[in-house]
């Protein structure tokens, strides 16, 4: 009997830390993001990214590297695990495509040519 409790327990823990997983990643961009692109004409460009989600839907803001809002996110288009953000900034129209690296890390390029990479900002407490 004790081993049929243990195994159900362990059996139990399974499944509620995968549901919470499922759940945490349903709104994994979310939050803010300090965004790397290498290799531009201007260098390597720094900047942030501020995603929320709302009733499903992501909207966000642009900022530069000290923190002062460049533009407002125009769409975010999420597919499967990775997001495509488009803006607007020093008149050019940008995408991002990102997808995790790893729980705090983003990979991914601007228009197809500019290798991005993002790394989440933690709020301190």
């Amino acid at each position: 009997m004790k081993k049929a409790s243990l195994v159900l327990t362990i059996l139990l823990s399974f499944l509620f830390a995968s549901n919470l997983k499922a759940q945490t990643n349903e709104a994994f961009y979310a939050g803010k993001w300090k965004i790397t692109v290498f290799g531009t004409p201007y260098g390597d460009v720094k900047m942030g990214f501020v995603i929320e989600k709302k009733e499903g839907k992501y909207s966000g803001i642009v900022q530069d590297s000290t923190g002062v809002e460049i533009t407002k996110i125009s769409s975010i288009e999420e597919v499967a695990k990775s997001i495509t953000v488009s803006y607007n900034a020093m008149g050019y129209d940008l995408t991002v495509q990102l997808e995790p690296a790893d729980d705090d890390n983003l990979k991914g390029i601007l228009n197809n040519m500019f290798d991005t990479k993002g790394i989440r900002v933690k709020e301190s407490k």
